[in-house]
């Protein structure tokens, strides 16, 4: 299995960026899929997650400005991030999990600068 992130950046307070992470080695449309976000020295938190069905679910820092999204055609998985915020700074990292194994990509740097 193969998590592949990209489109972080540095943004500045107010704007917007979309990750993509692509997906390969799995049956992509049977897998629930997430992004987590990490400083560094501290825990690798959840920041969005969606199921197969599409079903999402938010860390409440970033409801109402993150939306999660999947493309089971090209086995990719989005998130839109609007109104950035300084403290959304961090590493995001794609994941999912198949038969009990966790997979993570390497991650991307998003950057907010106020």
């Amino acid at each position: 299995v193969q998590l592949q992130a990209s489109g972080g950046g540095l943004v500045q307070a107010g704007g917007s960026l979309r990750l993509s992470c692509k997906a390969s080695g799995i049956n992509f449309r049977l897998h629930a899929m997430a992004w987590y976000r990490q400083d560094p020295g501290k825990q690798r938190d959840l920041v969005a997650h969606i199921t197969s069905d599409h079903t999402t679910t938010y860390a409440d820092s970033v409801k109402g400005r993150f939306t999660i999204s999947r493309d089971n055609v090209r086995n990719t998985v989005y998130l839109q991030m609007n109104s950035l915020k300084p403290e959304d700074t961090a590493r995001y990292y794609c994941y999912t999990t198949r038969q009990g194994i966790d997979y993570w990509g390497k991650g991307t740097q998003v950057t907010v600068s106020s």
